[in-house]
């Protein structure tokens, strides 16, 4: 290499070392810097020594007991988290209050000023490393806030800002700056987690209105998720300064492609709110749908209800096939269901008293109700091996399988037949067989 020319970057480099080379020598010659060095020590020995004291007190005052769950609560354990800051932020007082003593006798503080900012870059590595637990946010303290810090405390931030806002970008007729982009992408990525922290939190509240509808609470629930994320993104844009009146000719663009190539996206979802304005069918509710699937709605989308069937699987249906089709609301929200068991017994029973046996039998069961009506047997027809009965019963909720009703009332019918001598029939046919004629005798 030749050092007498070297290339660009080295010979910045070379600059800078030299640079701080010189502020060294400085702060080592200097009473001054000396003084300030003293200083910087007695203000961390000061905040060690108070911190120590204030710790246990703070622990003590900030911790409630663990049963307690309301806010004030939740707010003292908040609070609670960030005692580990009380030592960097400490001495990063007391710094700035030896930076101003040092200026007023020295007319300079470059040295104490120097860890003034040290001690805040060990604030901000403290919370980001102990106390951020939300995995979005420590990403973004790590790649962000925690480079920034070391940037300040060298004092290159000003530098590095100045070099990454004169860096343009072109993109087609647009053009950017490094630095805007790099705050685009931080303040989306916060305010947007922002508003998802506050979509949580207010789905938790209305979820807990149980006086309200379940419907009324879902759309009460999407209105403020539409409410939530619709003023984050006005927000990010006035921050970034761009002006909404030049979203017009995208917001055209989006209508056209909706108008196109989204029918049914808009379906669903204009679909979906009908549904919640309507309370047709929400969650909770069993639903057999017009191909004859059949589940309880377990979650609704902007776009779809979801199904649990009995046996686990989840189908994912269409908001408008609610609307367009045919589909059968079992309501299993606390409401009575009639269901029916059929059997049969022999044709030699006396078939007068088997309704009132076979209905004192189901009426035992716990989950039968006596209203809207108790068990009714009823005879439907003269079958071919014996008399069919069917009895009806009432219950809350769904024989989806879960439940089982059926066989368990099946089961108490076969222990009363049992126990009164009633016999079930067997199958039964009867074949008359026709004489085939004179056969010719073998061998004749």
């Amino acid at each position: 290499m030749d050092w007498d020319n070297p290339p660009p970057i080295v010979a910045q480099a070379m600059e800078y070392g030299l640079q701080g080379w010189d502020i060294a020598k400085g702060w080592l010659l200097s009473p001054a810097a000396w003084s300030q060095f003293g200083l910087l020590v007695a203000a961390y020995l000061l905040a060690v020594f108070i911190s120590r004291k204030l710790h246990p007190t703070l622990t003590r005052l900030l911790t409630p007991p663990a049963e307690q769950e309301h806010v004030l609560a939740q707010a003292r354990r908040f609070v609670l988290m960030f005692v580990p800051l009380v030592l960097p932020l400490l001495a990063y007082v007391f710094t700035g209050i030896g930076e101003s003593v040092t200026r007023s006798i020295f007319g300079s503080g470059a040295v104490i000023a120097f860890g003034k900012r040290l001690f805040l870059f060990l604030a901000v590595r403290i919370l980001v490393r102990d106390i951020i637990s939300d995995p979005f946010l420590k990403l973004l303290g790590r790649y962000v806030m925690i480079p920034v810090a070391a940037l300040y405390a060298l004092g290159l931030l000003d530098v590095v800002t100045a070099k990454l806002q004169a860096t343009i970008v072109p993109l087609g007729n647009m053009s950017f700056d490094l630095l805007w982009l790099i705050k685009a992408v931080v303040a989306g990525g916060v305010i947007f987690w922002l508003g998802r922290w506050s979509n949580e939190q207010s789905s938790s509240y209305i979820e807990a209105q149980k006086e309200m509808r379940p419907a009324t609470r879902q759309l009460a629930a999407k209105a403020a998720e539409i409410a939530i994320f619709g003023a984050a993104f006005l927000i990010l844009m006035n921050f970034l300064g761009i002006s909404l009146t030049s979203l017009a000719v995208l917001g055209g663009a989006i209508g056209v492609g909706l108008g196109f190539g989204l029918q049914k996206i808009a379906s669903n979802f204009i679909s979906g709110v009908i549904l919640l304005l309507e309370g047709q069918a929400t969650v909770g509710d069993y639903v057999e749908l017009d191909n004859g699937e059949a589940g309880t709605i377990v979650k609704t989308t902007a776009r779809a209800m979801i199904l649990e069937t009995f046996d686990g699987r989840w189908i994912v249906v269409p908001n408008e096939d609610f609307i367009t089709t045919r589909v059968v609301n079992y309501s299993d929200q606390g409401s009575a269901n009639r269901y029916e068991a059929p059997f049969s017994v022999s044709y030699d029973t006396d078939i007068n008293i088997v309704p009132d046996i076979i209905e004192a039998a189901v009426s035992k069961l716990p989950f039968v109700l006596k209203e809207p009506d108790g068990p009714d047997c009823e005879l439907r027809a003269f079958g071919d091996s014996g008399v069919e009965f069917a009895v009806e019963f009432w219950v809350n909720g769904i024989d989806d399988g879960r439940n089982k009703f059926t066989p368990q009332v099946m089961f108490a019918i076969w222990n009363a037949l049992k126990e009164n001598d009633i016999e079930i029939p067997y199958p039964q046919q009867v074949v008359h067989h026709k004489g085939l004629g004179a056969q010719t005798p073998p061998g004749a």
